[in-house]
């Protein structure tokens, strides 16, 4: 442990913390351009404080020509005009760490924007000094890109084709050059010594990438050159570091996040948010979600990081669409499945990520039209499905549950107009359910999904056993009911959750049980005779319980 002026730096601090997500072109426009910005940020630190969460992830504010929200980065070192300078950027680390707040950033290094000097220099010629920083062949192969059709683009002036696993405007770097590596290196450095606290690395896995032999995700390189990374940026200075990981395995994830292997503190991995679409396809491709198949996901990763290793929490990102309209109840019963579905993740083991507007339960808008889905996936996702014979009913109901777009609408501060997002139009529409869900609502109300979400985040700053302890799942079967203990010592928690509108009846032996209090539920009175009780619509409860 080490003393710093702004904090006392323990090694794995990030096991205690939880995280809270900004999408900063929808978090607050402080500018009147329509756009979010870093000083509409600092001006909701104290709501942010107020909530409990201790660290802030930041998407993407570097410069860049916005094909891909940001995620198409021009320059490393310099801030989008947009969001606004770097001393602004600098005020915001200094006003987080006065608030004990800790803040880190996206690294985005599989890819960069096509306006990147080092692109703009790479194509010029084949014998360029920057040519081997990207990935150039004289014939595409069969891969594919992430956001449709092939992952490669012909460049006339050079007579090749350059490789983009994202759009024709984000070309992947060549992880293989070293000097590539080392240009990466000096750049996170140069955000270290700003005093950042760490990264989220966005699709961590591609940089190992290895095209001619069609290798994309978890190449036999990947883990050679997070262990250099490690080495020569962050591995020190105990900073949180999260790695994007689509195709992780448990299995994988402990390669990522085994604290004797020196790469990562832990991995996002998403297989429980691949369980609603049909097997081998696209996301775009629906289906109902199992409750058991999702017991059976939650409870391998829980149970494969029991003893080693680390695991993220989550439900949403800027990528992924609401859990309250995905898996929850968005209509009558919004605010009791926002509770339950929150009661159920941050009662595991892991470190708990809250996106912006999940804390007072946001929800889809279902706009009606394709013009209000700008995102670039969704719009080509739209045109390969229209051209593909799909109905615009069919596509339209995918986008309303799927697209990227649901989770990147303004957030709704307050009943004026636009939300209080801003004062002009703004860059995307608007929920127009922003007069009922918003901040100023939920901080009125005692009982709102603002004030349950604070108190889940202060028992798990207050009880060790929500870090530490182990976790067993109860009744797998039951298919109403997710339930499962927390065990530490002669400590137990139990945690009863009600995934459906439906009322359900939940056992439990009692046991040796000397006494049994309720430390959080979102309804009133929830029982604590549990031999048998009926769970009312979304109930969630979480028991602390002595023997």
């Amino acid at each position: 442990m080490r003393q710093t002026k702004e904090f006392m730096i323990e090694k794995d601090w990030w096991k205690r913390s939880v995280v809270y997500q900004i999408y900063p072109k929808s978090f607050l426009d402080s500018n009147r351009d329509g756009i979010g910005d870093i000083n509409g940020i600092i001006r909701k630190l104290d709501y942010i404080q107020k909530l409990g969460a201790d660290v802030l992830w930041l998407c993407p504010v570097y410069q860049s020509p916005q094909v891909d929200n940001g995620y198409d980065i021009s320059d490393y070192t310099q801030i989008a005009e947009q969001y606004g300078t770097m001393h602004d950027m600098e005020n915001l680390i200094q006003e987080c760490k006065v608030r004990g707040i800790k803040l880190i950033m996206d690294l985005v290094v599989n890819h960069t924007s096509d306006q990147h000097p080092w692109f703009v220099e790479s194509r010029k010629s084949k014998n360029n000094a920057y040519r081997d920083f990207y990935v150039w062949r004289d014939e595409p192969n069969e891969l594919t890109s992430n956001f449709g059709g092939s992952a490669w683009a012909y460049d006339a002036s050079t007579g090749q084709y350059y490789l983009h696993f994202y759009s024709k405007q984000q070309p992947d770097l060549n992880w293989e050059n070293p000097k590539v590596r080392a240009a990466v290196y000096h750049m996170m450095n140069f955000w270290i010594e700003k005093g950042i606290s760490g990264f989220r690395m966005d699709v961590i896995d591609l940089i190992g990438k290895e095209p001619d032999r069609g290798i994309k995700e978890n190449g036999p390189k990947l883990h050679d050159y997070l262990k250099e990374m490690n080495r020569q940026t962050f591995g020190a200075k105990h900073l949180l570091t999260v790695g994007e990981t689509w195709g992780a395995t448990p299995e994988i994830g402990h390669l990522y996040s085994d604290e004797a292997r020196e790469e990562l503190s832990m991995v996002f991995q998403f297989e429980p948010m691949n369980l609603d679409k049909q097997p081998g396809k696209h996301r775009w491709d629906l289906k109902k979600l199992d409750l058991t198949d999702l017991k059976d996901v939650m409870t391998k990763w829980q149970q494969s990081f029991a003893s080693s290793g680390w695991n993220s929490l989550f439900w949403n990102n800027h990528d992924l669409p609401r859990i309250v309209s995905r898996w929850g109840n968005d209509g009558p019963y919004r605010e009791r499945s926002a509770k339950m579905l929150a009661t159920l993740l941050h009662g595991m083991k892991g470190t708990p990520y809250i996106y912006q507007g999940e804390e007072i339960g946001m929800t889809h808008a279902k706009f009606a039209s394709i013009d209000d889905y700008p995102d670039i996936e969704t719009q080509n996702m739209y045109r390969a499905r229209i051209a593909a014979g799909y109905s615009e009913q069919e596509i339209m109901h995918s986008i309303q549950m799927k697209a990227r777009d649901n989770a990147r609408t303004p957030m709704q501060w307050d009943e004026r107009e636009n939300g209080g997002f801003s004062s002009v139009r703004p860059w995307m529409k608007v929920n127009p359910n922003y007069h009922t869900i918003n901040v100023f609502n939920n901080l009125a109300d005692p009982n709102s999904v603002f004030y349950h979400y604070q108190k889940l985040i202060a028992l798990r700053k207050e009880k060790a056993i929500f870090t530490e302890g182990t976790y067993e799942l109860l009744d797998r079967d039951h298919p109403n009911v997710y339930a499962y203990k927390r065990v530490m010592g002669d400590q137990e928690l139990l945690v009863v959750c009600n995934f459906y509108e439906q009322s359900a009846v939940f056992q439990y032996d009692m046991g040796q049980v000397r006494d049994i209090r309720v430390l959080l539920s979102n309804y009133p009175n929830s029982p604590i005779q549990l031999e048998r009780f009926e769970l009312r619509p979304y109930e969630a409860v979480i028991y602390e319980i002595k023997k």
